[in-house]
């Protein structure tokens, strides 16, 4: 039976945070390959979800059917979601080090097929929340407790899937379903006011009958609130809108890149080393 993993104390969350930033530099740049920034950003919401004590998992069981589901719909991301599993005991830490290396389970996006603990294999972006719609009707049909995590981007939010996806979640009362927006300001092609600007991104999704709380994504105590309210609403589905920096815990670094959106390509070895020093 998965049960939730051993609650930290904020000091102690913010300590695996810095772990979990360490190792998605290290491990990127050991690919020379993959998204360091996308990944840094939602490091505070990843940590405290399975570390914070409110996810219910067992990596010794990974499809029990009682365990609670994080589906990372920003898969591009999936480097902060391979740190905190192996931080979980999911596989052993040393394993990062084969992201993105032939024959490794540790793909570029999430695979479900090849690494047990993977809620849905996702990188066709705007996708997620609707797989997350399917997990938490089938928790429904089933009669079991668990809840759902979604884990989006600020630029997939600009499909219209993700739209008629917010509709159809309150149509259920699906309050076993939690979205969370990584708000970090940047896609692929640029800052998100310029590319189409949602904000404000709050009262959007509120708008479609959400319980919707807006906070600072890269602010420890802020995200453990938050997701603490999220699992006392009743009858409507719960929506964080994580307002973070990309890149956040090496931003100067990036600044004097002259790139602080740094969207899909590794830090250099020596980039990495110092960001290392900076993360401490």
């Amino acid at each position: 039976m998965s049960v939730s993993a051993p609650k930290r104390s904020i000091a102690e969350l913010k300590e695996v945070a810095k772990s979990l930033r360490r190792d998605i530099i290290r491990m990127t740049t050991a690919a020379a390959s993959g998204h360091p920034t996308s990944s840094l950003s939602a490091v505070e919401v990843v940590t405290a979800l399975y570390f914070g004590g409110f996810m219910r998992y067992d990596p010794a069981a990974p499809t029990d059917p009682h365990r609670d589901r994080f589906i990372l719909s920003k898969g591009h991301a999936v480097p902060v979601l391979y740190a905190a599993m192996a931080e979980a005991g999911y596989f052993p830490v040393d394993e990062l080090l084969t992201l993105r290396k032939l024959g490794s389970p540790l793909e570029g996006h999430p695979n479900m097929r090849r690494l047990p603990g993977i809620e849905a294999s996702t990188g066709s972006l705007g996708q997620g929340l609707s797989l997350g719609i399917g997990h938490a009707l089938a928790c429904r049909m089933d009669q079991l407790d668990s809840h759902v995590y979604v884990m989006m981007g600020d630029g997939e939010s600009e499909e219209g899937q993700v739209w008629e996806a917010y509709a159809t979640a309150e149509k259920y009362k699906l309050s076993n379903l939690t979205a969370i927006v990584d708000l970090n300001g940047y896609q692929q092609t640029g800052a998100t006011h310029d590319v189409m600007d949602l904000t404000p991104m709050g009262d959007k999704i509120a708008a479609f009958g959400w319980h919707t709380q807006t906070i600072e994504g890269n602010e420890m105590e802020a995200v453990v609130k938050a997701l603490e309210v999220a699992r006392q609403v009743k009858d409507q589905p719960t929506a964080i809108v994580s307002k973070t920096k990309k890149g956040f815990g090496i931003l100067p670094l990036l600044e004097q890149e002259g790139d602080t959106n740094y969207h899909g390509k590794p830090l250099s070895k020596a980039l990495a080393e110092k960001a290392l020093q900076m993360i401490g």
